[in-house]
């Protein structure tokens, strides 16, 4: 695959199509399987109280990877993203009911960083019930 997006048709401070991911117990289930990431904080809500934690939290690495849809959408290949890093900033707490939690992703092209290599830097904004839950968000896409 190739990205899908020109790097000459993008300019700084472009926005990406925000997006909102549904978070229930049954997702942090699926994917403590799919990860091996078994620990109780992200099942047991028992568990997470004892530990000081509002509830069961969404596993970070999860969080992480639902934040880079929005970018690997936008550019129409995941492998187009060269670079990703984010620092942890609040947990996303997923309660115990029909609704579950969400997390609001945004992204905007922060700099073009390399006509050559048509790379520009992508910064994400990741909310969840009103709180930052990522931060210093932030992607190196190599565009088509």
């Amino acid at each position: 695959m190739t990205a899908t997006i020109s790097y000459d048709d993008v300019e700084v401070g472009t926005e990406l199509p925000a997006r909102t991911f549904p978070v229930s117990r049954a997702t942090l289930v699926r994917y403590a399987g799919a990860s091996g990431d078994f620990n109780p904080i992200h099942w047991n809500e028992k568990f997470a109280k004892e530990v000081g934690l509002p509830d069961v939290i969404a596993h970070g690495m999860f969080t992480m990877a639902e934040a880079i849809r929005v970018v690997t959408d936008w550019a129409g290949d995941p492998g187009a993203v060269a670079e990703y890093g984010v620092r942890f900033t609040k947990p996303v707490v997923v309660p115990d009911d029909e609704t579950g939690a969400l997390i609001e992703v945004s992204a905007k092209v922060a700099a073009k960083l390399d006509d050559d290599d048509r790379t520009v830097r992508v910064d994400l904004t990741a909310m969840s019930a009103g709180q930052k839950v990522l931060g210093m968000s932030r992607a190196v896409v190599r565009l088509a």
